[in-house]
Formats: structure tokens, C-alpha cells, sequence
């Protein structure tokens, strides 16, 4: 991102390794960090960089998942069903946990069994950092992991953070709204109300007059993982990316995943004819991106 120039890209989708739950045994890697707190540190550098290549009304769709505490019970017994896929590229290697990353049960400060809150320590540093924190939208898994646990529920949810790079913002709340349960005549009225008056790549459009059957999307997405057979373990669904590009990214925007994996936002972009920039540390992963988005990859 650094080679990249100030203000070129309209929106950000991305999900960045969780902490303390992969080794993707690549040099420069997220997610090993020893304690939270670096964690979040590398976090605040990697989107203050974002920051600066975002337009003036760009938007950051943040996923992440959480984990806990030095108790390896609960740590490494598959919290987030993203990361214990099999089959494809690295997978096998990727299913047994490093010393780097049991080396974090030394040195955190929190006793065995607590949740550690990594997606709500990161959004509460990238808003100290100057990020607009706008929504924390649940992702609800109708079809989670099951879990071993006997002493707390089975996680069935993460988050998706919606950060904006200033308090005017490209959203068009209007391609993403929701089918009404029942109409409501006392809604207030949208037509000349602008979808955003930030300074963008694109040209701003303008919410169309209620008809009472739409209302505003809600902040609980309610959709199923998807399984990726060709091989990245950690694919997020493209139903949960849909809505983030739908109203973050206008038309012949352009989009970019810092990191792409095995080229889902990329696909999405590409299916709502929308340009995308993807950056993947592992190489491994580059024929998958080639093959989903069937074009080269620079």
C-alpha cells in the first residue's frame, strides 16, 4: 500500500488473520503476535496506511473473529470454524498450530479461559487513531461449528465493523435495503436527501422516494458459512461481502482486500462490476485468486 498514491480507492472489504489461531508459516505474517497488544499495534499501522490511500468518503469493512485467554481448551479448540477447513493448498500444513503461536499462552495477561475481545480492541484503536467507528454489524451463523465447551454458549457469530475515513461517507443505503415486514406510512420521506457529500471517485446518487415495502438494512446479517473446496481455509462468505460492496463501493469503483487469500472480494468485486486491487502475502494462494477471477493477478 505504501507504493500506492493518496485518495485512489473508493472502499475496503477485508479479514485479516485472527489472533492467536493460525500459523500460515510465512515470514512478515499476522495473527502470531505474542500479546493482543501487539496485535493491535500491527493493526493500527496496516489501516493508518489504508487510511491515507482511501478517498475522501472511503469506507473500511472490517471482519474479524475472536479468541481467548491462555486456556488451550477454549484457545485452540477451533473457535472460528474459518480456520479448520481441509483439503487444497497448505491446508494440511496449516491445521497444526506452531510454537509461535502456543508461545502467546506465556505472555498474555489474561487468565486461562477469558475471552480476549481482539475485534473490539482493534476497532476501539483504529477510532483512537482517527477512524470514524460507524457500525458493529453481527455476522450470525445459522450453521456454526459445534464446540466441546460445557460452560459457556457455542459461538455462533463475529463482527463486521463498518469505519468510515471521515464523517461524510459514500453508503447507498438504498441497494442494500431490506423487504418491510409490514408498511409504514410515517416514514420520513428520503428523496432529497444525498447519499453521502464527501468528495469521492465517482458521482453520488440519491435515495429513491420510500414506497413502504424497503426499510434500512439492519445491523445483524443472518448467513451461513460457504465452504471453499479448492483450498483456503478461511474464506468468508460471498453473501456477507455482497452488502458491504453493494452499498460502500459505487459502480466502477475500485476495491481492495489487503488481505485477499483466496480472492473472494476479489470475485464479488468482479461479479457487481466493480475494479479491484488484492494484496496476499502467501504465493500459494495466487493461483486460487487467478482461478476465481479468472484474469491474471500483477
Amino acid at each position: 500500500m505504501r507504493e500506492m498514491p493518496d485518495k485512489s480507492i473508493n472502499c475496503c472489504v477485508t479479514s485479516p488473520p485472527y489472533w492467536g489461531l493460525r500459523d500460515y508459516r510465512v515470514d512478515g505474517q499476522l495473527g502470531i503476535e505474542k500479546t493482543p497488544e501487539e496485535y493491535v499495534e500491527k493493526m493500527v499501522v496496516i489501516f493508518r496506511e489504508l487510511k491515507r490511500i482511501l478517498s475522501g468518503d472511503g469506507t473500511l469493512w472490517l471482519n474479524l473473529g475472536d479468541s481467548y485467554g491462555s486456556g488451550r481448551g477454549d484457545t485452540y479448540s477451533g473457535f472460528n470454524e474459518r480456520y479448520n477447513g481441509t483439503g487444497g493448498a497448505g491446508s494440511k500444513q496449516n491445521m497444526t498450530l506452531s510454537d509461535k503461536i502456543r508461545s502467546h499462552e506465556r505472555t498474555t495477561n489474561l487468565r486461562p479461559k477469558n475471552l480476549v475481545g481482539i475485534p473490539w480492541r482493534v476497532a476501539f484503536a483504529l477510532q483512537a487513531d482517527g477512524w470514524y467507528l460507524r457500525s458493529d454489524i453481527i455476522w450470525s451463523k445459522p450453521n456454526p461449528m459445534p464446540e466441546s465447551v460445557t460452560d459457556r454458549p457455542t459461538k455462533s457469530h463475529e463482527y463486521i465493523f463498518l469505519l468510515s475515513k471521515s464523517g461524510k461517507y459514500y453508503y447507498d443505503a438504498e441497494a442494500i435495503s431490506e423487504q418491510c415486514i409490514q408498511g409504514d406510512e410515517n416514514i420520513r420521506d428520503r428523496t432529497n436527501n444525498k447519499i453521502n457529500l464527501g468528495t469521492g471517485l465517482a458521482p453520488h446518487g440519491y435515495l429513491l422516494r420510500n414506497n413502504y415495502l424497503k426499510r434500512n438494512k439492519r445491523s445483524v446479517w443472518t448467513i451461513a458459512t460457504q465452504p471453499y473446496a479448492e483450498a483456503h481455509f478461511a474464506t468468508f462468505p460471498e453473501k456477507l461481502i455482497e452488502p458491504c460492496i453493494l452499498a460502500g463501493c459505487p459502480e466502477g469503483g475500485i476495491i481492495i482486500d489487503p488481505f485477499i487469500g483466496s480472492g473472494t472480494t476479489a470475485k464479488v468485486a468482479q461479479e457487481m462490476k466493480r475494479n479491484f486491487i488484492g494484496i496476499e502475502l502467501n504465493e500459494e494462494y495466487i493461483s486460487l485468486i487467478e482461478k476465481r477471477t479468472a484474469q491474471g493477478v500483477l
